[in-house]
């Protein structure tokens, strides 16, 4: 079975499916986005009816990736970023922070979904100095993200590389091998590039996580939460910088930018765990 580039891989989809939820939808309409539907409208409000605080820690999350493209570009000297599981844009994506801060700044976004790449291609603009590019393809499947031309195209792999995962490792299972496929993500970047990762966990409440589990799995969504340490072991292969692998909002809070989403200050921390690492 080929993909689009005629490489051997998964079957990805060609056409959106709105009679079953889907990942970036629902986690869109989390963030009051309209690129969803009533499908994933359900979903979303079933996992909140478990997870009252959800729509709180999404948009903490976003705000974790805008203050983690800073980092990677003022802390660590990175410019160029790899941006996998994309989701639907929405306001403060990665190129717009990257791009704010050096405006030849590139980025290649990748995502599995078709409804994804076409809001993407549409309104997710690069900078003229800069340069933006979007691949459909799927994370159980790196090397169809690496060999695909607008790896090439777009990024300079003899210079480090942001490799950004937020909010999508949670999507596979232990059997699918998530440090495997990390590792073949750093074996293609060069020393100094970087790896972020967020991601939901059940250390802070096991009932009601396991409740909204079981409502992505009965819907069709594998859902996987990790405990902190399960998390630090993705990080595998690199120097987790400091202040380590924490709470979304306690990620350099220091470097936060006026959110364009309304925070509830009354929630409590996110049940998400996130981080940087830096390879050596």
């Amino acid at each position: 079975m080929s993909d689009s580039h005629g490489r051997s891989g998964p079957r990805l989809p060609v056409t959106i499916d709105t009679t079953k939820p889907h990942e970036a939808r629902f986690y869109d309409y989390w963030l009051g986005g309209a690129d969803n539907y009533p499908v994933d409208r359900a979903l979303g409000d079933r996992i909140a009816a478990y997870v009252p605080t959800i729509r709180t820690m999404v948009r903490h999350n976003r705000a974790f990736l805008g203050r983690a493209v800073r980092y990677a570009m003022t802390d660590l000297g990175i410019t160029q970023f790899l941006d996998i599981g994309t989701g639907l844009p929405t306001a403060r994506n990665t190129h717009e922070v990257a791009q704010e801060v050096d405006p030849a700044a590139r980025i290649v976004y990748v995502d599995k979904d078709p409804l994804v790449l076409a809001h993407a291609r549409a309104v997710m603009a690069s900078a003229k100095a800069g340069k933006t590019a979007f691949i459909h393809a799927d994370l159980h499947d790196p090397e169809s993200i690496l060999a695909d031309p607008a790896i090439a195209a777009t990024l300079d792999l003899e210079q480090p590389v942001a490799i950004t995962l937020t909010m999508i490792m949670m999507y596979f299972r232990d059997s699918d091998d998530p440090q495997g496929i990390i590792a073949r993500l750093l074996e293609a970047v060069p020393s100094g590039s970087s790896l972020t990762i967020s991601h939901p966990t059940a250390d802070f409440n096991p009932t009601a996580t396991a409740q909204a589990v079981q409502a992505c799995e009965h819907a069709g969504i594998a859902m996987v939460p990790r405990t902190r340490a399960e998390i630090e072991k993705l990080f595998a292969g690199t120097e987790i910088v400091e202040p380590g692998v924490v709470t979304l909002e306690d990620w350099h809070p220091e470097l936060a930018e006026e959110s364009l989403y309304e925070v509830d200050p009354d929630a409590g921390p996110a049940w998400i765990w996130a981080g940087v690492g830096r390879k050596p």
